[in-house]
């Protein structure tokens, strides 16, 4: 089975542009083949992690990947999906979730020995001569076309910067840059990026008459059309800083039903029979596939430990065990020890806003080892302290905390 087939079968693939090229060209040869990151935040999200298992996959069967990372398309910003303009990003403020980027990658892909590169476009898009550019680039260009393309229609209406409209161009260039550097054939993304995607290939077809393809992958969403990844606090995050293993494997032990099978698919290596065989849990039995999925993801994105101690904790909170090491842990100072209570959580980020406390509250929702939490302004008191493993905070039916004094 060549990975386009595996690709298939698993339900990453969404659009292509030559399909019978590129199923040959994956069964009979090895190439070389691009995936482009833009650095908007100081971590890769659970959407880039579809690429970067496609990534794998692809690597796995013999294929060399190309990381691009935005250096130089950040500068400007996709408009794609997007209703407004995006935030400018600062050249400092780029390079620095380029270098968080690249240490999060390196846990999916293996760049040694040149099995894979990770290249910056900043290099060659940030050095270019306008007018060159348009003599070269611009001139296969149709702005008739381009208005036409899923990635500015949404804007149309509500104004579509010239800024903004450089976007489809530069994304080409990077694709015909590589293409000449490194020998790279073919571009993967997700299906967003398609009008994008499809530009590069048209640009190394016309410009060099040489043969070049993309491939779509399926976006990551819900049954019901939703973009899967949200949570309360935001994007769920692969860095374990901003969403700790626990809350991770949290998310993917509570999806919804209908999701499983298609997350299995996606984000795990387990064989397609195994994947079948606990899709096909129905009722109460579903929870079992639930825990294999956010112990396999979880493993894969953070480690076997971490994994480890996430199935721990929820253990000891869900099956009645006494063990709460491995429980996320809230540090308070000893002045904190008799301060109120909602002003201890909301610091720490149990809560967005005091407000959102309140309400809380107000909906018998928070409990304080085990225990509703009725007045918005208790306070803490030294001696809750006293028994070994600290406080037990419960936010709602699933989320729970252990506040320490450290």
């Amino acid at each position: 089975m060549s990975v386009f087939d595996v690709l298939k079968e698993r339900g990453f693939i969404a659009q292509l542009s030559h399909e019978e090229e590129i199923r040959e060209l994956l069964e009979k040869e090895k190439i070389t083949f691009y995936i482009g990151f833009d650095p908007t935040a100081d971590s890769l999200h659970v959407g880039h992690f579809i690429a970067l298992m496609a990534m794998a996959h692809m690597q796995r069967a013999g294929h060399r990947p190309i990381a691009l990372l935005g250096g130089g398309t950040g500068m400007i910003g996709d408009p794609s999906g997007k209703d407004s303009m995006r935030k400018m990003l600062t050249p400092e403020f780029i390079q620095h979730n380029i270098d968080c980027f690249k240490k999060q990658m390196s846990k999916f892909i293996d760049f040694s020995d040149g099995k894979a590169l990770m290249v910056n476009n900043g290099d060659w898009l940030l050095g270019l001569n306008y007018v060159q550019l348009l003599r070269e680039v611009g001139v296969h260009f149709s702005v008739n076309r381009m208005l036409t393309a899923e990635c500015y229609k949404k804007r149309w209406e509500k104004g579509l910067t010239f800024f903004e409209f450089n976007y489809m161009i530069m994304q080409a260039y990077d694709f015909y840059t590589l293409h000449n550097k490194y020998n790279c054939i073919m571009e993967l993304g997700g299906d967003d990026q398609w009008s994008n995607m499809i530009a590069g290939v048209e640009l190394i077809r016309r410009k060099d008459q040489k043969p070049a393809y993309c491939m779509t992958f399926n976006l990551l969403t819900t049954a019901d059309g939703r973009k899967m990844g949200k949570t309360e606090k935001g994007a769920l995050w692969l860095d374990p800083e901003k969403t700790s293993p626990y809350e991770f494997y949290q998310y993917w032990r509570n999806i919804d039903d209908a999701d499983v099978e298609k997350c299995l698919c996606l984000l795990t290596f387990l064989p397609m029979d195994e994947v079948r065989r606990l899709a096909a849990y129905k009722d109460e039995k579903i929870n079992e596939a639930k825990k294999v999925l956010a112990y396999e993801v979880t493993k894969l994105v953070h480690g076997q430990e971490e994994a480890d101690k996430a199935v721990k904790a929820t253990e000891a909170l869900f099956g009645g065990g006494a063990d709460l090491e491995n429980v996320p842990t809230l540090e308070i100072t000893a002045a904190d020890k008799t301060a109120r209570l909602i002003d201890v959580l909301t610091a720490r980020k149990v809560f967005s806003s005091k407000r959102e406390a309140r309400q809380m509250i107000a909906q018998h929702g928070l409990y304080l080892n085990n225990e509703a939490v009725d007045d918005a302004d208790a306070s803490l008191a030294p001696e809750m302290f006293e028994k070994d493993g600290g406080i037990l905070i419960r936010k709602g039916k699933k989320k729970y905390y252990r506040l320490v004094v450290k």
